[in-house]
């Protein structure tokens, strides 16, 4: 090559690309691309070549998004990507609003669909507003890349006009970084962050917010409290819901019993102190706090949607219930409790699935669609 040729990779926010893409970036660095980066914030990415600092918003209502819009178009004009790689929802409706006219002029644009917003038992206005923008652009888009069963066929069932259509197993997971700790591990651990051997953990890792559902969860302690008196839980996480969440705890008297611990960058530690992980989501894309759980080898319960129930399969590697059945997921973690030896078979299923989700795997997937477009652009 005469000049380095150059690949883009957008998202709403850093964070995204932080969190789930910078093994993608290296791996275009070491190709020989040069890699540029536009999403809103100001931070340093690893590998970028070039960071552009866009003011996507996460609302489509937000008048921000015309200006992003405005800015990503001339940047991608005066560019000429190879190839251009969305994320997130509004990222990915604005890029390849603003990619139209370099597509014509040979770029791929690949769109990678998180979670679409409509789903079975999404709310009707998620279907008015967000499935018909989903499927016009989809023509806009060279491979749609979903990462569940249920959007990959309900992308195939609608007919979504996406040149190629691709189901990938997430975004991958660092097998190296969460795995399951020894027994003395385990206690060393705990007595570092100041729990007892003894005590019964269960850890949910998420924003607390009203999808990740986490008042479902304070209510099932609230039921455990006086069956598991060792029972302690663990969320990790911030959102807009810490202060309700807090005050439903303090209703509850339940302080002694629930650890709210905000941000945290020492997830995989949390995880090996823990005996079982919880979510109590009410929609999921692919969740990556259920995959580390199941690569550190702990029991799951979780609630049954989309997302949850590809990576849970009830009886075998975890337990599914309904959203918002208090009764049910007490019931089960009480079991869970009773049983090392359930415990233990989830703990070794779960670590047997997981496999097919782990980066090297989930890359070599990815590889074979970046290069195929590679080829054609």
């Amino acid at each position: 090559m005469l000049f380095m040729e150059k690949v883009l990779f957008t998202a709403t926010v850093d964070s995204h690309i932080l969190n789930f893409h910078i093994p993608y970036l290296k791996w275009f660095k070491e190709q020989g691309y040069e890699v540029h980066v536009a999403s809103n914030g100001d931070s340093d990415i690893p590998f970028a070549d070039v960071k552009y600092n866009i003011p996507f918003e996460r609302s489509p209502y937000k008048l921000a998004n015309l200006k992003a819009y405005k800015q990503l178009k001339k940047i991608i004009n005066d560019n000429s990507y190879k190839l251009i790689h969305c994320h997130t929802p509004m990222g990915s409706v604005l890029t390849r609003l603003a990619a139209k006219k370099a597509r014509e002029n040979g770029t791929k644009v690949i769109y990678t669909a998180h979670g679409f917003h409509f789903f079975k038992g999404a709310p009707i206005k998620n279907w008015l507003l967000y499935y018909p923008v989903e499927k016009w652009l989809s023509r806009y888009t060279d491979c749609l890349i979903t990462i569940n069963d249920e959007d990959y066929e309900c992308a195939v069932k609608k007919k979504f006009k996406a040149g190629f259509i691709k189901k990938v197993n997430g975004v991958g997971i660092d097998l190296n970084k969460f795995i399951p700790q020894t027994v003395e591990k385990k206690k060393e651990l705990r007595k570092k962050y100041g729990y007892d051997e003894n005590d019964f953990i269960l850890i949910y890792v998420g924003e607390l917010n009203h999808n990740k559902n986490q008042g479902l969860i304070i209510n099932v302690v609230d039921v455990l409290k006086n069956k598991i008196s060792n029972i302690k839980l663990l969320l990790v996480g911030d959102g807009n819901l810490m202060g309700q969440y807090m005050n439903q705890v303090k209703k509850l008297n339940l302080e002694e019993y629930i650890n709210f611990l905000g941000y945290r960058k020492d997830i995989p530690n949390l995880m090996a102190i823990s005996d079982i992980a919880v979510s109590a989501s009410r929609r999921e894309g692919l969740p990556v706090n259920v995959m580390e759980a199941m690569a550190t080898g702990l029991p799951l319960v979780v609630t049954d949607c989309r997302g949850n129930h590809d990576l849970i399969r009830n009886g075998e590697n975890g337990y599914v219930v309904d959203i918002n059945d208090v009764e049910n997921f007490a019931n089960v973690i009480e079991e869970l409790y009773s049983s090392q030896e359930l415990r233990e078979k989830f703990r070794q299923k779960s670590q047997e699935f997981i496999k097919q989700y782990s980066i090297e795997s989930v890359m070599k997937e990815m590889n074979e669609i970046y290069v195929k477009y590679l080829m054609e652009s």
